[in-house]
C-alpha cells in the first residue's frame, strides 16, 4: 500500500463520503481529481497497488492528451513520456503512406506505459485532495434511495452518496449489482509485447493492415532508449479466433513488413500480454441507482481501434460532474447517461461503420490511398485518426464551431 494511504483504515472505517470511486486506472482518477477540486469529500480504492503494468497499446490520442492538460497532468514529470509527431500506415497491398501531424502547435499524440502514466494520474488525485487507498478491494455494495454502503476490506464499512465504478472490463461492482449477465469478453482483443533495440525507421507510429486479421492491425508504438511497443488487436467473430491469436504473435515480428521497420536486432523483453476491449456504448448499462459506470466499466473503447484512455477520462470527468451537480440517485444517473450518449453514441456509430469497411482488404486498401492523396488528406486524416476532433464530426451539426478542425494540440 502506497505510504500515503498507510494511516487511513482507522479513518476510514464507517465514515461517509460525497464520491467513491472504484478502479485508480485513468477514468477512476480522472473522477476523483474532478469532483476533490470542486470541493467534494472523495475516496478512491484500488485492489493493486502501483505503480502497475496494465496491457495497453500505451498511446495518447489527441482527445486523452488534451483532457489531461485539462487534468493537470505534467508530460515533463514522466521520463517515458514519447511524443509522436508522425504515422505511417501501411495498406494490405505494401503501400506506405506518412501522415504528418502539426508541428509546433502542441502534442496530437505521445505515447507513454501505462505504469507510469496511471500513477502520475493517481499523484494528480491526492494532490487534489482526494484519498486514495491502494490494495483495497470492494467486497460488498448495497444501495438504498440515499446513496450506497460500501464494504472496503479492511476498512469496513463507507457510506457514499454517489459510487463511480471505474474497476474495467471485469468490473467487481457490475457483478456485486448483479448486472453481468450478458456481459461478454470483448469486442476486441488486443496483444502487447514491449520490444528493445529497435531499428531507426521505428522511431514513428506505425500501423499495419495485415489482410488475414482485418478489421484489426498490428501496431508499432515508439517510446524512449530505442524501445517499442509492439502488438495487435483482433475483433471477436473476425477470421482469427482468438485460440489462434498465438500462433499469430509467434509469427509477427518476422513478416517482412514488419521486421522492416523494427530492425533485425529487435526483440522481446518482458512477458508477453492480452486483454478484451469492450466497445459496446450503444449498449452498456451507464448507471444503476447512485452508481455510475465509467471508462472499461462502460464499455466504451473506441469501436474502430479499441483506443479507449480518452474515452475513460472523458467518462470519469462526467461521472464527477454529474455528481457534483447534484440530484437524486436517478436524476444523476440520467442526467450521466444523457451526457455520455450525447459525447459518445454518435462517434461509436461512425466506428462500427468503419469498423465494417476495414473488414475487407479493398477497404483498408482504399482507404489507406485516400489518406495519402495529398498533403491536405494526410494532414487531416491523421488529426481524424487521433481524435483530434469528434470521429462523427461531419454528420454531428452541432459540433460545428470555427476552430474544429485547426485547434492547438495539448501543453501548446
Amino acid at each position: 500500500m502506497n505510504s500515503g494511504s498507510s494511516d487511513l483504515t482507522t479513518v476510514l472505517a464507517n465514515r461517509s463520503v460525497d464520491l467513491l470511486v472504484v478502479g485508480g486506472g485513468p477514468a477512476g482518477s480522472a473522477a476523483a481529481i474532478t469532483a476533490a477540486r470542486a470541493g467534494r469529500s472523495v475516496l478512491l480504492v484500488d485492489k493493486a497497488s502501483f505503480p502497475r503494468d496494465k496491457c495497453c497499446g500505451d498511446g495518447l490520442t489527441t482527445l486523452a492528451l488534451r483532457l489531461g492538460e485539462r487534468l493537470g497532468l505534467d508530460p515533463n514529470a514522466i521520463t517515458t513520456w514519447q511524443v509522436v509527431d508522425e504515422a505511417t500506415l501501411h495498406s494490405p497491398s505494401g503501400r506506405t503512406v506518412h501522415l504528418p501531424l502539426p508541428r509546433n502547435a502542441g502534442q496530437y499524440a505521445a505515447v507513454v506505459p501505462r505504469r507510469q502514466y496511471d500513477a502520475a494520474l493517481l499523484d494528480l488525485a491526492r494532490s487534489a485532495g482526494a484519498e486514495v487507498a491502494e490494495g483495497h478491494a470492494l467486497v460488498d455494495l448495497t444501495l438504498d434511495d440515499a446513496g450506497a454502503t460500501a464494504e472496503i476490506n479492511e476498512f469496513g464499512l463507507v457510506r457514499a452518496t454517489t459510487v463511480v465504478a471505474a474497476d474495467g472490463m471485469w468490473s467487481h461492482t457490475r457483478r456485486l449489482l448483479g448486472l453481468s449477465a450478458n456481459w461478454n469478453r470483448g469486442e476486441w482483443q488486443a496483444f502487447r509485447q514491449y520490444v528493445a533495440e529497435v531499428g531507426p525507421d521505428a522511431k514513428d507510429l506505425h500501423v499495419w493492415f495485415e489482410p488475414d486479421l482485418l478489421p484489426g492491425y498490428v501496431w508499432s508504438f515508439p517510446l524512449p532508449e530505442g524501445r517499442a511497443n509492439v502488438g495487435f488487436g483482433i475483433l471477436r467473430g473476425g477470421p482469427v479466433a482468438v485460440s489462434e491469436t498465438g500462433q499469430v504473435w509467434e509469427g509477427l515480428m518476422d513478416r517482412p513488413a514488419i521486421r522492416q521497420v523494427l530492425g533485425d536486432n529487435a526483440r522481446p523483453e518482458g512477458r508477453r500480454t492480452a486483454w478484451p476491449i469492450p466497445a459496446k456504448i450503444d449498449r452498456a448499462v451507464l448507471a444503476h441507482g447512485p452508481v455510475l459506470f465509467v471508462g472499461d466499466a462502460a464499455a466504451a473503447s473506441d469501436a474502430l481501434t479499441g483506443e479507449g484512455i480518452g474515452q475513460a477520462l472523458l467518462t470519469g470527468i462526467l461521472a464527477a460532474e454529474t455528481s457534483i451537480a447534484g440530484g437524486g440517485s436517478v436524476a444523476v444517473g440520467n442526467r450521466y447517461e444523457r451526457s455520455v450518449r450525447r459525447e459518445l453514441l454518435a462517434d461509436h456509430r461512425m466506428s462500427l461503420a468503419l469498423q465494417r469497411l476495414l473488414a475487407r482488404p479493398i477497404g483498408a486498401r482504399v482507404s489507406v490511398r485516400l489518406a495519402g492523396l495529398s498533403p491536405w488528406t494526410r494532414r487531416n486524416f491523421a488529426r481524424w485518426m487521433f481524435e483530434d476532433y469528434p470521429r462523427a464530426l461531419a454528420v454531428t451539426p452541432r459540433r460545428w464551431r470555427r476552430g474544429v478542425l485547426s485547434a492547438p494540440g495539448s501543453h501548446h
